[in-house]
């Protein structure tokens, strides 16, 4: 019988710790989330299904699937034998300095290119034994995937200046939606119609995400998982622990042994 969701993830010493996950028969779909990086994913085996707001993508095995940061998406996996992939999570800081500094943005998501495919492969398959040239090869591989694929021209998909400013402000581990919706002077109802609007998700998982991202920092220096539940707003570490796991693919303690 096939093992299932065998994942392994890795941070890497090189272009500013690039992280990656190697996810093999993974069986359990991501639900609607977020990222603040580029994801890079090489398809090795189904169809890798990526769930839009208003689309649905899938990639054959052999492509490039590329997701944009902030992009709101969810990943649809094989649920008998389980779907594998690797992801590099790319920094937007790099890949914008790997296009001249100018900003990108991949107008197709789906890139069909074998030998572009072949040597992110290559780079992947070496990644839990990094090699001395690994940040050199990786690099030109990522500029020769820019070079060839990225449009100068960014995602217009922007929050508004208000909106903007409230998601960067807010202290999501301690959020209410009354008071939220009493900041725009609306009533609960009507915020949550504004707030998926703008981003995608509602309220309430939007929040989620925001306390997983703050507890991968916390993970690195912090070994209680209780403490971190609690200041990352769950409910006690199995609530916390399951959570991470069905946003992320991994447990806390993988994360954070990596």
């Amino acid at each position: 019988m096939k093992v299932t969701n065998q994942n392994s993830y890795y941070r890497l010493p090189v272009l500013d710790g690039i992280e990656v996950l190697d996810a093999r028969h993974h069986t359990l779909n991501f639900p609607f989330h977020i990222h603040d990086t580029f994801n890079i994913t090489l398809v090795l085996s189904q169809t890798f299904t990526t769930r839009l707001p208003a689309r649905l993508l899938a990639a054959p095995v052999g492509t490039i699937v590329i997701t944009h940061p902030n992009e709101v998406h969810a990943t649809l996996c094989d649920n008998r034998v389980g779907s594998s992939f690797f992801t590099f999570y790319v920094s937007p800081d790099i890949v914008t300095y790997l296009n001249n500094n100018t900003p990108v943005f991949f107008n197709n998501a789906l890139i069909q290119d074998p030998g572009l495919f072949q040597q992110l492969f290559s780079i992947a398959a070496s990644c839990h034994d990094p090699r001395s040239d690994l940040e050199e090869t990786l690099q030109k591989a990522l500029q020769q995937l820019v070079t060839c694929y990225a449009s100068p021209t960014p995602d217009t998909n922007h929050f508004n200046t208000r909106f903007r400013r409230y998601l960067e402000e807010e202290i999501f581990e301690k959020f209410s939606l009354e008071n939220a919706a009493g900041k725009f002077g609306l009533d609960k109802y009507k915020f949550i119609r504004l707030f998926k609007q703008e981003t995608g998700l509602t309220p309430n998982h939007y929040v989620i995400l925001k306390r997983i991202e703050k507890s991968k920092v916390l993970l690195q220096t912090n070994n209680n998982l209780l403490d971190i539940a609690i200041e990352t707003g769950f409910y006690d570490a199995t609530h916390f622990c399951r959570v991470f796991r069905k946003i992320t693919g991994i447990t806390p303690l993988a994360y954070r042994k990596a």
